[in-house]
């Protein structure tokens, strides 16, 4: 009773520090007024009637929000993700960057795009962005952040160490561990990256039904041309959402991981818990 109460006041500090307010029967808090600048002066960003916002974009410029308050940053590790609707699909690859370390990309043609703040550092946020790979034109619908719930519970399925380094390494897990899995849980990569070698300036996951060149479907919207997806440097926490067919899947085949510059600690199961947990 005590740890809600706590969540709920700062719930409401963070409300008041945002300026903006909770929509949504989930909870959600919109966040879309806040982004008010861009990183790039070749950059622009128009405020519409209806709401949204009509970001044209330079290469890696930026969409960007601030969260501190006299100079003090915003903590959000009392929400699990941070989403962009967009008002139509996106004709451009976009990443939404939270810290150096919190990185989530998706590729053209995506409606909406999800990072998830949960298992990193989210208790210094001071600006966000959202930017694109190339020149275009971005219209935003909204932009909302999705609070935490305490009722996951987390399995172990896969412990060690892999060192990906350039794709050289990789591991299975197998089928029968994904028994308990269904549709909504989501894989959870612990990880370090390499940033030992100056050369290396990107890391990557890939992660594929066992035995096939078929990747999953649940994180496909940040998935580049080669099925890969991006992670921030010294990130540590990848997470993924299971769809129907992930999970149907992962039963009959297991699962298959590699990538490049990272090393794999652990790979857990999280399961959304309805209701009290026996």
């Amino acid at each position: 009773m005590i740890r809600r109460l706590i969540i709920m006041t700062f719930s409401i500090l963070l409300l008041y520090a945002c300026g903006s307010k909770s929509t949504g029967s989930d909870g959600s808090l919109d966040i879309t007024s806040k982004f008010n600048s861009t990183w790039n002066v070749n950059e622009s960003l128009n405020k519409n009637d209806d709401g949204t916002i009509t970001f044209e974009a330079v290469t890696w410029g930026g969409m960007a929000g601030v969260f501190s308050k006299d100079n003090i940053p915003a903590d959000w590790s009392g929400y699990e993700a941070i989403v962009f609707e967009f008002a139509e699909p996106t004709t451009v690859e976009t990443q939404l960057k939270v810290t150096e370390k919190v990185i989530a990309r998706a590729k053209k043609g995506v409606s909406s795009l999800t990072c998830y703040l949960g298992g990193q550092d989210v208790t210094s946020i001071d600006q966000v962005a959202l930017q694109a790979a190339e020149p275009g034109t971005i219209k935003v619908k909204r932009i909302y952040l999705v609070p935490s719930s305490d009722n996951w519970y987390s399995r172990t399925l896969w412990e060690g160490e892999c060192i990906f380094g350039d794709w050289k390494a990789g591991f299975v897990i197998e089928a029968d561990k994904f028994n308990a899995a269904t549709a909504g849980d989501r894989l959870e990569f612990i990880y370090t990256t390499d940033v030992s070698n100056p050369f290396i300036s990107y890391w990557q996951f890939k992660t594929a039904y066992r035995d096939t060149d078929n990747t999953l479907e649940g994180n496909d919207y940040e998935l580049n041309d080669w099925g890969c997806a991006m992670v921030g440097q010294g990130s540590d926490n990848f997470r993924i959402t299971l769809t129907d067919k992930d999970v149907a899947n992962l039963k009959e085949k297991g699962l298959f991981t590699n990538g490049y510059y990272c090393c794999v600690k652990q790979v857990n199961l999280l399961h959304k818990v309805q209701g009290e947990r026996q």
